[in-house]
C-alpha cells in the first residue's frame, strides 16, 4: 500500500489538476496503413507454416516481408507473449514503449508495431482481431498491451523470497531464440525484449494506478493477424498464467498451447513496399 501524502495540498490543488492533458506524439502526419489494401489480398493466400507453441513453453517463426502471421487460441483461453526480430539482424527488434507512445497502451485493427532505434520503422501491422469488440471495459482494461514487459525468474525471484520459476515467459522466450539461433542462452537473453502481451486483458488500476490483469476474454478460434513489413524472426510464448485471471508465473493456473499460421498471398497489397529505415543521420543530427 502507497504511503499517505506528507505534503498539504496548495490551494490551487484543484485548478492544477483540472489542467488539459495534451497527447505527447500527435501523430496526424504518421504514414497509415491502406488496411483495404492488406485485407484484398489477405483471402488469396497459401499457407506456408504452421508452429504450435507447446503450454508454458515458447517457440519461434518466419515471416518474410509480404507474408501474413496468425497468432490463434486453439484449445482454451491462453495469452501470449510475443518478441519480434528482423530475420536477419537480432539489434533491430520490437519497441514496445515507443509503440505504445505513439499508438496507446493496447493495440488492434489497423495499428502497426515499430522497431528499435536507429530504424524505428514498423515490423508489422493488425489486419484481423476477433476480439476487436471488447474495447475498454469498466474497470478501463483491454487487450492486447504494450505495458507489460513479460513475466521473468527474476521479478519472481524478488517476489517470492528467492524462489525459482523458470517457465516464466522471459525464460521460455530465451530458450527458444537460444535454440532458434544457435546462440548461447546468455547470450541470447540479452535480445529477449518487452512483449506485445497477446489477447492479454489488461489496465491500471483507478485509485493506486497498479498493472493489473483479469480473465482474457480469448477462446478457442480467435485470433489475431499481423502483416509483415519487413523479414521477421518472432517469438511466442504460452505464458504460464494461462488467461491471467488468477496467478502469475506458476504450474498453478491452467494453461493451453497456441498456434501461429504464416501465409504467403498470391499477391501484394496495391502500393505496397517493405518498411523503409528512418532516415535520421545519428552522427550528424541531420536527415540524410
Amino acid at each position: 500500500m502507497k504511503p499517505q501524502p506528507l505534503t498539504t495540498a496548495p490551494v490551487d490543488a484543484e485548478a492544477r489538476k483540472a489542467v488539459a492533458p495534451v497527447v505527447c506524439y500527435p501523430v496526424e502526419t504518421l504514414p497509415r496503413p491502406d488496411l483495404a489494401a492488406y485485407r484484398a489480398v489477405r483471402e488469396d493466400w497459401s499457407l506456408v507454416e504452421r508452429v504450435t507453441v507447446p503450454a508454458r513453453d515458447a517457440a519461434c517463426f518466419h515471416a518474410p516481408a509480404g507474408h501474413f502471421f496468425r497468432i490463434l487460441s486453439v484449445d482454451g483461453p491462453q495469452v501470449g507473449d510475443l518478441n519480434l526480430f528482423h530475420a536477419n539482424d537480432l539489434t533491430e527488434r520490437f519497441y514496445s514503449g515507443k509503440t505504445r507512445a505513439l499508438v496507446g497502451t493496447h493495440v488492434g485493427l489497423s495499428d502497426q508495431l515499430f522497431s528499435s532505434f536507429p530504424t524505428l520503422r514498423p515490423m508489422a501491422t493488425i489486419t484481423h482481431d476477433t476480439l476487436d469488440w471488447y474495447g475498454f471495459d469498466a474497470f478501463g482494461g483491454a487487450v492486447h498491451d504494450v505495458i507489460g514487459t513479460r513475466c521473468d525468474p527474476y521479478t519472481h525471484s524478488l517476489l517470492s523470497d528467492g524462489g525459482t520459476y523458470h517457465h516464466c515467459c522471459h525464460s521460455n522466450l530465451t530458450r527458444a531464440l537460444a535454440q532458434e539461433t544457435g546462440l548461447p542462452l546468455h547470450e541470447a537473453e540479452r535480445h529477449v525484449h518487452d512483449v506485445l502481451n497477446v489477447f492479454m486483458c489488461t489496465g491500471f488500476t483507478r485509485d493506486t494506478g497498479q498493472y493489473f490483469m483479469k480473465a482474457s476474454p480469448v477462446r478457442p478460434g480467435d485470433y489475431l493477424e499481423f502483416f509483415a513489413e519487413i523479414d521477421l524472426l518472432g517469438c511466442l510464448s504460452a505464458c504460464p498464467g494461462g488467461d491471467c485471471s488468477t496467478v502469475h508465473s506458476s504450474d498453478a493456473a491452467a494453461c493451453y498451447p497456441l498456434m501461429v499460421e504464416v501465409y504467403k498471398p498470391n499477391r501484394l497489397p496495391e502500393g505496397w513496399a517493405p518498411s523503409a529505415v528512418n532516415r535520421y543521420d545519428r552522427t550528424h543530427g541531420t536527415a540524410v
